[in-house]
């Protein structure tokens, strides 16, 4: 398996940007995996600045497929006395795949705390505990490993799982973040059964706090759906780390052919 510190350290500056290659251990069906599509886009957008403040917000548009040998490429749009707009387009052969907008934003004084929402009560998976690698089909799963809930306590269209990336080593930990991020099926496939043809069409993703941080690379990620009509849904997600502590909150809009 090809690491994701690896795909990055192999990008090569070409004029405007990088190029680099999507191996065929991280594909899903005939496309990449769209958090290592999003990993991508944001080391470039990473890349494109200096001292840019932190991660706040990523919106995400999968427009088509990527796949062999991809160009990234960051612009800034805008950067004001406190935050930073950059967008990140990843291309291939068959044209632009993925376009995102980073917002990176410092804190600010604020009089207003409000935090609610505590993590699920399902426990990090311990040594003991049996993760799997998900479906050998479905080709990049294998770089992660995974513990599902399966005890019948969720919706019809709920997924809740510990992820963590298999080899992180060297990762920068927003990177390894934005690639875990978009680790679940999509919620409406429990309303199918078994797999079935899907396209994550939008994802936005807001982070909760500066330096997401977690216990021996575990995060639980969440995902449900309260719509899925006319091949069509909309699935709200979130992420905590291993002290149930809220990172991000999420919505995806996910395209059915089935």
């Amino acid at each position: 398996m090809t690491s994701l510190k690896a795909i990055i350290d192999s990008l090569e500056p070409v004029e405007g940007g990088w190029r680099g290659t999507i191996p065929d251990s991280w594909l899903q069906g005939r496309t990449s995996y769209g958090g290592l599509s999003a990993a991508l886009a944001l080391h470039a957008a990473q890349q494109s600045d200096v001292d840019l403040p932190p991660l706040r917000s990523a919106l995400v548009a999968f427009i088509g497929p990527l796949s062999g040998e991809v160009t990234v490429r960051a612009t800034r749009l805008r950067r004001g006395r406190n935050a930073a707009f950059i967008q990140a387009d990843v291309e291939s052969e068959a044209g632009l795949g993925l376009r995102a907008t980073f917002v990176f934003m410092g804190p600010v004084d604020s009089k207003v705390d409000h935090r609610i929402g505590g993590a699920p009560a399902f426990p990090v998976p311990t040594p003991e505990d049996k993760v799997f690698k998900g479906l050998a089909a479905v080709s990049f799963t294998q770089n992660f490993e995974l513990l599902d809930r399966r005890d019948g306590t969720l919706g019809p269209t709920e997924w809740l799982r510990w992820v963590r990336l298999a080899d992180r080593e060297g990762v920068d930990p927003m990177v390894e973040l934005m690639c875990v991020a978009d680790c679940l099926p999509p919620a409406a496939l429990k309303l199918i059964g078994g797999p079935a043809p899907v396209s994550s069409m939008t994802w936005q993703l807001n982070l909760l706090g500066a330096t997401p941080r977690t216990d021996d690379g575990w995060w639980l990620l969440r995902a449900s759906s309260d719509y899925a009509k006319d091949g069509s849904s909309s699935q709200a997600m979130a992420i905590w780390n291993t002290d149930g502590t809220p990172i991000a909150e999420q919505m995806q809009s996910v395209a059915i052919f089935a």
